[in-house]
């Protein structure tokens, strides 16, 4: 049986990779602009990133995040869960207003910047929160 502690760990990889590859595969379309598979795969992995880090998202803040620490470790563990957050937003407001492009075809003229760099900023958010959570593990042994 897996334990509970587990899930966060568990859950947090796929988004990571689903929301940076989309990402990638967005910036790649937009130096081969005929590529008309780049975008659609973008926005595929996107949507099933978002909601993977939702779950993410879930899992750390009502199952992991049950740990008492204190020092360095609490103001560590607190900017994880503040660049948890923003990352968290960032792809739900980036994802919904690439949804919204789709479904009014329009996603091919320059709105599609806003999701974009909303994409941009929420993979930046990402990496942080990743590193910390690293950090949190690796130094102060959380979660082993």
């Amino acid at each position: 049986m897996i334990p509970v502690s587990h899930f966060h760990p568990l859950s947090v990889h796929f988004p990571i990779a689903l929301i940076t590859v989309a990402f990638l595969f967005d910036l790649v379309s937009l130096l081969y602009k005929k590529e008309t598979c780049l975008p659609r795969a973008g926005y595929y992995l996107q949507v099933l990133g978002m909601l993977g880090a939702i779950a993410a998202w879930g899992t750390g803040h009502f199952i992991a995040g049950v740990n008492q620490m204190e020092g360095e470790a609490m103001q560590v563990k607190d900017a994880h869960e503040l660049f948890a957050t923003m990352a968290l937003v960032a792809v739900i407001v980036a994802t919904l207003a690439r949804i919204i492009l789709v479904y009014q075809k329009t996603e091919n003229t320059f709105y599609k910047y806003i999701p974009f760099g909303l994409s941009l900023v929420s993979v930046i958010f990402i990496t942080i929160t990743g590193f910390l959570g690293g950090k949190l593990v690796m130094d102060f042994m959380i979660g082993i």
